[in-house]
């Protein structure tokens, strides 16, 4: 994994030094395009990155593993814009937080340390995820009902924080969202509070057993083992992107609360029905967001192994 990890640090540093040369900026600072000579920031974790595999050192590995993953931040929400915007506005910003990420994995797959098999290599089942964990997981779903209960008042017409159904709506096509997303709040569907069932689902599926084998009711696949990396890929993409997203949403919104700063009111009637939302918004994406990196390291480290789990029974 070495080789491809070094020829992704060459494919990563050129394209920090074509963006750099050409002045398009890869990092935002807000709503807005950051400073373009922050690029090379792109080449510099490129570097360090290549510097690292052929050191061998586990902990420069790992460093530059972190470093590549702060680049990567934001994939998520162009993955979330790419289905539902009119399209990105920062192909360029996209494009490199894509790349990071793959460095991300490449990187960790190059640092990790051999460790003695799980219990998935022996054939036995794994353990379940501990009553703990199982209660973060809850609490962390817990945390997207307020926020989906919002959007979907919003959807249906209803009025919430001083806005209307009809002023969201018109918000929305004012902000350029894309026609799918305008449908389904056109028949009372937020497309939102659909991605929220769907972390929900995701978030147990890690922690209950149904995330080991496919169940009954999944027609074609009963009965089947879940490929390791299909809950997981999207959990640590979640995880990386909505807890610190969500955490330093959370502090902002506290410095508002406590009048530190003023929060933008934006398309709200008032700074507070902002503030009020941003709660629940931003709180719904931190707790989630760390309760999904708790469920996420469980199901890695209950499913280590290279043989298939035992049949677990789908519920």
């Amino acid at each position: 994994m070495r080789p491809a990890a070094l020829a992704w640090a060459s494919v990563y540093g050129g394209f920090g030094v074509v963006c750099a040369s050409t002045r398009t900026p890869l990092f935002t600072r807000g709503p807005h395009p950051g400073p373009a000579g922050l690029d090379w920031a792109v080449v510099a974790v490129a570097g360090a990155a290549a510097a690292a595999v052929l050191s061998r050192a586990r902990a420069l590995l790992w460093g530059a593993c972190g470093l590549s993953a702060v680049c990567a931040f934001g994939l998520l929400m162009d993955v979330v814009t790419l289905l539902f915007g009119e399209g990105m506005d920062g192909t360029a910003a996209a494009s490199g937080h894509a790349l990071a990420a793959t460095g991300t994995v490449l990187l960790a797959v190059s640092a990790r340390r051999p460790r003695p098999a799980g219990p998935a290599a022996t054939g036995e089942p794994p353990a379940p995820a501990s009553r703990r964990v199982r209660m973060v997981a809850w609490a962390g779903a817990l945390a997207f009902v307020p926020y989906a209960a919002m959007k979907t008042v919003w959807a249906t017409g209803g009025t919430f924080a001083g806005m209307d159904g009809a002023r969201m709506l018109a918000a929305a096509r004012r902000n350029g969202t894309s026609g799918l997303w305008l449908t389904l709040e056109s028949w009372g569907v937020d497309a939102t509070a659909l991605l929220a069932a769907l972390g929900i689902f995701l978030i147990f599926g890690l922690v209950y057993p149904w995330g080991l084998r496919f169940p009954r009711w999944a027609l074609g696949l009963r009965g089947r083992r879940v490929p390791r990396w299909l809950p997981l890929a999207p959990a640590l993409l979640g995880a990386a992107t909505l807890a610190p997203y969500g955490i330093a949403g959370v502090g902002y919104a506290a410095l508002g609360t406590a009048g530190v700063v003023t929060v933008p009111r934006g398309d709200f009637p008032t700074s507070a029905d902002a503030l009020v939302v941003s709660w629940i918004g931003l709180g719904a994406f931190g707790l989630y967001g760390v309760a999904l990196a708790v469920a996420a390291r469980s199901y890695w480290l209950r499913t280590r192994g290279d043989r298939p789990v035992a049949s677990v029974p789908g519920r």
